[in-house]
């Protein structure tokens, strides 16, 4: 929400403030005239007739500490490009050092290169750049880890294989409260990572990933399905299979809805502990009594040294 100002002012008031699906309240509208005086009618008349499509809202303080995590995302992604671009200047005269590049001996092998005075200028501002971001990312990174010791649910998403505490805390501020989805299907359809479905005359055509919903949440599950999948013996398997059938990016997808249908299942869990009580049978609850009555015959464990054959 972009207007926080508005949202602030109305808690000075008794009021309630209401967030509704721009695309689903466009499509309950037939006509394509568009106006100020339009909209607020046709709103009018879904709140009358109970079909406003309402929207969650996290809290205040959740949406300060979202803007946090995407901060840092950020920052993580603009790294790349500047390493990029100083790996593509380091080329251009010969060093092709790849990843040793950004070790001791290649940033002085880098400093030591001999560039145009353009190309000389460009260096120096990337690797400024570059030595200013590696501090501030580690600094965040560091307060992520704190932000997340604070919230247990989010601790302990963090024992699943390749979840780390910014993943889990980004889970965390966007799936909160629990029952937000009943169903995991609806958190993958709303990270984006279900298969678009175009089928027609009785057979399904399921194409790539819709990509909708929450872009940084689902990089972050991409990335952390590439730490699982060497970590965790069964998402292996599975990541492996795929890879040989239908490609990596088949299967790193596959490997990200495995991963964010497990979270959502341990953050049910950890905010809605199971209270369901034992079914007969069980080893808390015996259906037999474990007392031998007067007269009962033996149990098997006792007869199996026995002359006598056991019929079972």
């Amino acid at each position: 929400m972009n207007a926080q100002w508005f949202e602030r002012m109305l808690q000075r008031y008794p009021h309630e403030l209401w967030l509704g699906d721009a695309a689903e309240i466009r499509a309950a509208r037939v006509r394509k005239q568009k106006t100020d005086s339009r909209d607020a009618l046709h709103i009018l008349d879904l709140l009358l007739a109970n079909r406003f499509p309402r929207i969650w809202i996290p809290s205040l303080a959740d949406r300060d500490v979202r803007q946090f995590v995407r901060h840092r995302h950020k920052l993580v992604w603009v790294r790349p490009s500047v390493m990029n671009q100083l790996h593509a200047l380091a080329i251009g005269p010969g060093l092709c050092r790849k990843q040793k590049l950004w070790s001791s001996a290649g940033r002085k092998e880098l400093d030591a290169l001999l560039l145009d005075p353009s190309a000389h200028r460009r260096r120096q501002d990337l690797l400024q750049m570059l030595d200013q971001l590696n501090p501030r990312i580690v600094e965040l990174d560091r307060a992520m880890l704190q932000e997340a010791q604070r919230r247990p649910e989010a601790m302990q998403l963090t024992s699943e294989s390749g979840v780390g505490p910014v993943t889990a805390l980004a889970v965390v501020l966007t799936s909160r409260p629990a029952g937000r989805f009943p169903r995991s299907k609806q958190v993958v359809s709303y990270l984006g990572l279900n298969a678009i479905d175009e089928s027609s005359g009785g057979k399904q055509r399921l194409g790539s990933i819709s990509r909708q919903g929450n872009a940084m949440l689902r990089h972050l599950l991409v990335e952390a399905a590439q730490t699982a999948s060497k970590l965790n013996p069964e998402l292996r398997r599975d990541d492996q299979r795929l890879k040989f059938r239908r490609g990596s990016g088949v299967a790193e997808a596959a490997i990200a809805r495995k991963l964010a249908v497990r979270l959502y299942w341990k953050l049910r869990e950890a905010t809605q502990p199971s209270t369901a009580a034992h079914m007969q049978g069980s080893p808390v609850n015996p259906v037999v009594d474990e007392s031998p009555s007067p007269g009962a015959l033996p149990p098997l464990a006792a007869v199996r040294g026995s002359s006598e054959k056991v019929m079972v």
